[in-house]
């Protein structure tokens, strides 16, 4: 059935993306300037109705969409949430996204909801959980997933394989693709001591449908040691661009998005950073 199903990025330029914020909405409308497709957070627009969906429905009239799910809560040990799924279903079936993806995460736990997306231990119980949860959400959305890496903190003792080569498994597995987050793939490698460039050397690309590059803060551990926090709340730092460079170098153009979800700017800076990462993706031939 999955061969059936539509594959995500057919419609996504291979260009860059930003997501989308509302009091972007006249701007977008009239000076895109370098950006040529938007994201949104599915949770935001599983409503019946208002001004959100109404501007949305007009911006879909111009510009290609990528759904990124946030509460799926697909590394959870519980069931998927099924009226969760049956809004996601409802707004892929009006909107049809170019791209749908989710976290590769959990943030459920005995009914309660966590506004956290939290790490999991990578095993083969974890993956079986994994890709079963994958299959009944494109199963019942109908169309394939894209899996995002996710951000790390901390390495679980229980993790008996690496995070590429789970993340290869569960796309072969289910069939879905796979989201690659280049600042997620340096803030992970800077937190836990290992090395970025090696980590994209063994991502499997060939599964890559849409890339995300976003900002993140600087702190510290009780150690002293550098802490970095994926807070999508500030410009991409000059070592993401450098990575991103070299991933694109890799793997060729990919759709690619700006993430800038807290202390929005105005619309001017956001676009720039798209008009940067245009850059960089025309420095690779397509």
């Amino acid at each position: 059935m999955l061969d059936s199903l539509p594959r995500n990025n057919e419609s996504l330029p291979l260009t860059a993306g930003v997501g989308y914020k509302p009091q972007h909405f006249a701007e977008i409308l009239g000076t895109p300037g370098a950006v040529t497709w938007l994201e949104i957070h599915a949770e935001n627009y599983m409503g019946d109705g208002g001004r959100p969906l109404a501007q949305l429905r007009h911006l879909a009239e111009r510009f290609p969409f990528s759904v990124h799910g946030v509460g799926l809560s697909i590394g959870g040990e519980g069931r998927l949430d099924r009226e969760h799924l049956s809004r996601l279903k409802q707004l892929c079936s009006w909107l049809k996204p170019a791209s749908f993806s989710e976290h590769l995460a959990w943030s459920t736990h005995d009914g309660a909801f966590l506004n956290d997306l939290l790490p999991l231990p990578y095993n083969e119980t974890t993956l079986a959980r994994v890709a079963d949860h994958i299959d009944e959400v494109q199963e019942t959305v109908g169309r394939r997933m894209l899996l995002e890496n996710p951000s790390s903190y901390l390495a679980f003792t229980e993790s008996t394989l690496g995070e590429t080569q789970f993340l290869r498994e569960v796309a072969k597995r289910t069939g879905c693709g796979l989201l690659l987050d280049v600042n997620n793939v340096f803030v992970s490698a800077t937190n836990l001591g290992s090395d970025a460039i090696s980590y994209i050397d063994a991502f499997p690309l060939e599964f890559v449908g849409e890339i995300h590059l976003g900002g993140h803060d600087e702190d510290h551990d009780d150690h002293g040691a550098t802490l970095l926090i994926d807070s999508h709340g500030r410009e991409i730092a000059n070592p993401v661009w450098t990575l991103f460079e070299y991933t694109i170098g890799k793997a060729g153009r990919r759709p690619t998005l700006i993430e800038w979800d807290n202390d929005v700017p105005g619309w001017s800076e956001l676009e720039a950073e798209a008009a940067r990462a245009r850059e960089v993706m025309e420095r690779v031939p397509a």
